[in-house]
Order: C-alpha cells, then structure tokens, then sequence
C-alpha cells in the first residue's frame, strides 16, 4: 500500500499536464518530502474546477471520509477502532488506500463507499516520490532456514525522468456536523503489482502499488466523461517498471532531516533488488 509520499514541487517548476499550465500559487504545502498517512494531514490535490477542463491545487485530508459521519469523534472511531458496549474492538476502516477493484464493489460484494467518488469526483495527488517496505527473511544461523519473522526495509520510490508524477486519487468533502468544520478527504488509488518487476520485489508483502498516470491517462482520469469499465481500466493501469528506480533508506527516515537520503545494508542483510538489463 501507498502510506508515505512526498511533495516537494520547486518554485521554477510548473504543474503539467496535457496542454494545461497553471503556476504554483501557494508552496507552504509544496515542500515536504515526506507525507505520512497516518496523520491524516493535509497533501496537494489537482482538483477539477466544475463544468470547466481546469483545476486547482488544493489542500485535501489524506483519508477518504464518507459523508455519514458525525463529528470528529465519529471520525476517530471510524479511523482507528473502537470498543463496541460488550468490550469488544471494532477495527477502523483503512481509507488512505483505495483498490481499483474495489471502487464501485467492495470484497464482499457490497456497494463500495468509494462508487460515487470514482464516478464523480476523481483527482491526481501530486507526487516526487513514495514509500513502500520490503520484506526479508533471515535464515536461522544453526538451521539455514528462513525466520517466521521478516525484517522490514523501507525504499523510496520515484521517476528519474519527472521531478513529480500524478497518482490517481479520488475526494470527498466532509462537514462535521457539530462544529461546521468542512475538509475535503481523498484516498490515492493502488493497483496490483504483479507484473512490475521492481514493485513486485519492493513490496513484496502485499505486491500493490499507487496507480502512476501519465499525463495524457491523468487527463482522462480528472476530465473524461468515463464508463465504469473505463475508471476500472484505468484505476488498474500499471505505470512502466523501466521508468521508476528504487533505493533503500535508512529504517528511521520518518526522524531524518532528508528522509530522502539514500541508505546502504550489506547485501547479506538486504539482498539487491534483480531487474532485467536494459537492451
């Protein structure tokens, strides 16, 4: 899954796509290398602007939040958990993350929260790079067998050729009902990883991946009059493994100054990753 992103865009840099320009009017929330999911905070979001092929860059809160919701009480039961009236934990739905299976139908074949957003309110999520952990297991000094529990080691991801990328995403406004507080929520969209070589050895737990449009699928994506079968197609499209790179950081990058910085583990410990030779 896609839990860390980064959103460093610079002053000279102009947001892309097709043959839309607009110039970056507010860089206070264009700067951070690092967003974690987690905080539920504010990231840079290409909203469409009604009836019109335009957008705006936007603040948005990272985890999509339905409508029904109550308060922001309402809001932490339905993020983290909670303990129902016989003592029993009801887990917290994870929404930062949305399927593209799973768009209009949930995994247990119910109508997903996420169908009318998919429909109508689809947007891109800036990017400059992402996050994922990779799995390894030790072998057992005395036995030569692999451990039960694997050491996890956490790579950034990005595109050498773009200084930032789009992710499919879709959005949400929330309004709490008690206060009048009004946010607009959003989930990145992910994809499988089968098949991406280098995403498959990343994230090898889980195998998924953020869904990387280009610029002409992006466009489509905020601005196409889409078929359900079309959003699907697109949700589930994998962006080119010969166009991203990878490397290892350190494990304690959400503390470091450049969470960024490049990491070296002895290959004993953190096998290379295998891709093809370029022809």
């Amino acid at each position: 899954m896609c839990y860390y992103n980064g959103q460093r865009v610079t002053r000279a840099e102009k947001i892309r796509l097709m043959q839309l320009e607009k110039l970056v009017a507010d860089f206070d929330f264009l700067n951070s290398p690092l967003q974690e999911g987690f905080d539920f905070g504010p990231n840079a979001v290409l909203k469409p602007i009604s009836g019109k092929e335009d957008y705006d860059i936007v603040k948005m809160e990272w985890g999509f939040l339905p409508t029904y919701l109550q308060n922001r009480e309402a809001v932490q039961r339905f993020r983290i958990g909670y303990k129902d009236e016989n003592g029993k934990w009801i887990t917290g739905y994870d929404t930062l993350n949305a399927k593209a299976e799973n768009l209009f139908m949930n995994e247990k074949g119910k109508p997903s929260m996420y169908r009318f957003a998919a429909k109508e309110r689809r947007c891109l999520v800036l990017s400059s790079g992402f996050y994922e952990w990779r799995q390894i297991f030790p072998k057992n000094k005395r036995t030569g067998l692999p451990l039960k529990t694997p050491v996890k080691y956490p790579y950034r991801i990005f595109l050498p050729d773009e200084e930032y990328f789009f992710m499919a995403g879709i959005w949400n406004p929330w309004t709490d009902k008690d206060t009048g507080e009004h946010v607009d929520t959003f989930a990145i969209t992910t994809t499988t990883a089968t098949g991406n070589i280098l995403m498959e050895q990343v994230h090898n737990s889980k195998k998924r991946m953020p869904t990387i449009l280009n610029e002409e699928l992006a466009y489509e994506w905020m601005f196409g009059k889409l078929s359900d079968e079309r959003i699907i197609e697109i949700a589930k499209s994998q962006y080119p493994w010969q166009k991203m790179q990878a490397y290892s950081i350190a494990k304690d990058f959400k503390a470091a100054l450049d969470p960024t910085e490049a990491f070296s583990y002895s290959e004993q410990d953190l096998p290379p990753l295998v891709l093809p030779i370029a022809a």
